[in-house]
């Protein structure tokens, strides 16, 4: 059980190394230990949130070396490259829920026909993508787009690069996916960490040498490919028989095409209510409304990126305990809750209380006038759906997509009335006030799924939702908090009480000592560096 429970780092007298080893888990409980989830969602944390650093350097170097209008290009083909994952038809996930859960059963003998069948349906899928999106690129390019006409031959061929690269693209998710599935984040972010980097940093480099978009995007996907090769090679060392047994079974194709079909329905609906309030305030506001909507929606959504990296290590939990061991799946669900709400509700709160002063150094005091209450209103609504995250794995990895994919589609009409609704009658107000009604509803609805399909089992959840529902009558305080002093005084009083009701009420025991053996470790280490 050793290699999946530790990242397999070998520390010797002059080197490190990353130990790829190909053992099974003794038991699906040493995969769903809190100290397990604990590590994994930080190396998710770490691989998603380096690479935001590096950006933050890079960007303004590249937009002062291509000028405005390349670096524009390249942000689109960020975009492009980052988009063509939700046109793997769900396959990627349908795949991390079937492996986990055919480890979870100890029927690891079908995992290498059931990762073939997988693999050459995604190759056959990124075929067809890459080809529709090469039929496509002139008419986006000189069209849609409206590239500048002196970009336009520079910008269709590296576009025409990534429309080649598709199938790699499509692959790589399949690949990340096994090692998900086999709870090694360890080796998905030892490929997820340098590649995003590498994304950011690769044109930096270039840019003595070359400008031309094609030869920066070429670099970009040869490091993808790289990457793709790294995550392939990581998949026969963990599964060593995967070289064995190369088939294509269609019972496999039929299970993992009817699951990825119900993902694909949410793949596309839900990036559409995430971000069609904006297209609505252009539509019937103006386009500079947009501007103080969604510079707020920006900020607060990226609290996401904490219960987003969450997700990925409990979704493949969630496939490989649910039809094993349901009262596994039931402590698993409430550590989600409690994690999840432990960490974004606080954040949440600062940035309701102190939306206003933030706005105003960073922006100034008009657009602060103009943003604060969006940010408030709106942070709120990111709590419900980094919550809403958890049951929504849950009920994902208990092989039910199909349940998520139909809420979405009943939704949807009535969040777009809605929405256009309150637009049009309270403007930019009224816009924030939908989206977070919308994802409020959808989160009560994914709780009340879950906890029903636990039955009886959810007794730990009982009292996370008490502890809930009586700090967040916090926001409603403040909201009505107005001064400096005031706000400060409430954020002095609010941290103690919420720490302590987080100590005695909602963490167990074995987490308490997990904590404070990280704390006197932290504090012997403080000591040695003083003396």
């Amino acid at each position: 059980m050793k290699n999946l429970t530790e990242p397999g780092v070998h520390i010797g007298k002059k080197k490190e190394l990353w130990k790829v080893t190909d053992k099974k888990p003794e038991n699906t409980k040493d995969l769903i230990q809190g100290r397990i989830l604990a590590r994994n969602t930080i190396l998710n944390l770490i691989g998603y949130g380096t690479p935001l650093l590096v950006a933050l350097i890079a960007i303004p170097i590249l937009i002062k070396g291509l000028g405005a209008e390349r670096f524009g290009v390249l942000t689109l083909v960020w975009v492009l490259i980052s988009y063509i994952g939700l046109f793997d038809l769900g396959l990627g996930r349908a795949l991390i829920k079937l492996v986990a859960e055919k480890l979870g059963a100890g029927l690891e003998n079908e995992i290498p026909p059931l990762i073939w069948t997988g693999l050459s349906i995604m190759c056959f899928i990124g075929l067809v993508v890459g080809g529709l999106t090469a039929v496509l690129l002139p008419w986006l390019v000189k069209g849609l787009l409206n590239i500048p006409l002196d970009l336009q031959k520079e910008t269709l061929d590296a576009f025409y690069l990534i429309a080649v690269f598709v199938p790699i693209i499509v692959l790589s998710i399949a690949l990340r996916g096994i090692l998900d599935a086999h709870q090694r984040f360890d080796l998905t972010n030892t490929v997820r960490i340098p590649l995003g980097i590498f994304t950011f940093l690769a044109p930096v480099l270039v840019l003595p040498f070359t400008i031309s978009l094609f030869h920066i995007v070429a670099l970009i996907l040869f490091g993808r490919m790289l990457a793709c090769i790294v995550q392939a090679v990581f998949c026969f060392h963990i599964v060593p028989s995967l070289g064995k047994k190369i088939a294509f079974e269609n019972k496999m194709a039929g299970v993992l095409v009817k699951f990825g079909g119900w993902m694909t329905i949410t793949n596309i609906i839900s990036p559409v209510m995430i971000y069609i309030d904006r297209f609505f305030i252009s539509g019937i506001i103006s386009v500079a409304a947009v501007a103080y909507y969604a510079t707020p929606s920006e900020v607060v959504t990226k609290l996401t990126l904490v219960s987003g990296a969450m997700m990925a290590v409990f979704f493949p939990a969630f496939s490989l305990v649910y039809g094993q061991d349901k009262n596994s799946a039931a402590r698993l669900f409430a550590k989600g809750v409690k994690y999840v709400f432990i960490i974004i509700f606080p954040l949440s709160l600062l940035i309701v209380i102190l939306s206003y002063e933030g706005l105003n150094i960073w922006l100034g005091p008009e657009f602060a006038e103009k943003s604060f209450v969006i940010m408030q209103v709106l942070s709120l609504g990111v709590l419900f759906l980094c919550l809403g995250q958890v049951p929504y794995a849950l009920i994902q990895g208990a092989g039910r997509p199909d349940i998520t994919a139909k809420i979405h589609l009943i939704e949807i009409p009535f969040y777009i009335g809605v929405l256009f609704l309150l637009t049009n009658e309270y403007g930019i107000k009224g816009a924030s006030i939908a989206w977070t009604g919308r994802l409020a509803v959808d989160s009560a609805i994914m709780f009340y799924i879950a906890m029903k399909m636990l039955g009886k089992k959810n007794e730990q959840s009982i009292r996370i939702f008490i502890v809930i529902g009586l700090t967040s009558a916090a926001y409603i305080l403040a909201l009505i908090m107005s001064g400096l002093f005031q706000k400060s005084f409430f954020i002095c009083l609010f941290l103690p009480l919420y720490l302590s009701s987080v100590w005695f009420y909602i963490i167990n025991s074995g987490e308490k000592e997990i904590i404070k053996a990280k704390v006197l470790k932290i504090w012997k280490s403080k000591i040695k560096i003083i003396f």
